[in-house]
């Protein structure tokens, strides 16, 4: 063998120990109880994390008659109305506080003040029945109120009692005739 063929394994890293972070059997026996202890305390810490959180369960309010009838309430219901007795017809008053205030007491969107006889004025010159199919239909900013809540015969006195409240003389209008037996 010539001088050329044997490599110096020193220089070459080959023959030299490993070295890692671990030199003593102390540091050994640290990180083999670390490598226990510690999934242990993560798992004790998750396990109190889930079991102190508030849960409903059998015994609580969660299972009560109310609760539960609450929950399985239909979302909507069907109402159906005698249009023609005058005990279940609103009257022009009671639908403009629930249904008419909150945009004509204030003005909000452009519409004309309950009682402001100057921005009633010329939509009273149209009349009646062009104030009530605006107000069926929707007008500006104001949403269509026919098919709501109320009857067109409601929503007509509505119309009849802001109109008069504003300087118009409307009659109030007709109920609707009981429907054909």
């Amino acid at each position: 063998m010539s001088h050329h063929d044997h490599h110096d394994h020193a220089a070459d890293g080959h023959d030299m120990p490993h070295e890692g972070p671990i030199k003593t059997p102390k540091q050994l026996m640290a990180a083999v109880v670390a490598s226990f202890v510690v999934p242990i305390i993560a798992i004790i810490l998750l396990v109190n994390y889930v079991a102190t959180q508030p849960k409903d369960g059998a015994g609580t309010a969660v299972l009560d008659a109310q609760a539960v009838a609450a929950r399985i309430a239909p979302v909507g219901k069907v109402e159906v109305r005698d249009a023609s007795n005058p005990a279940t017809l609103k009257t022009g008053e009671q639908v403009y506080a629930a249904q008419c205030a909150a945009c004509h007491t204030s003005g909000a969107a452009g519409a004309p003040k309950l009682g402001d006889a100057a921005a009633w004025s010329k939509r009273i010159k149209e009349g009646y029945e062009y104030l009530w199919e605006s107000a069926l239909k929707g007008k500006g900013a104001m949403g269509a109120q026919g098919g709501g809540d109320y009857s067109d015969f409601e929503i007509g006195r509505a119309v009849v009692y802001m109109a008069n409240q504003s300087g118009a003389k409307f009659a109030e209008p007709k109920a609707p005739e009981a429907a054909a037996k």
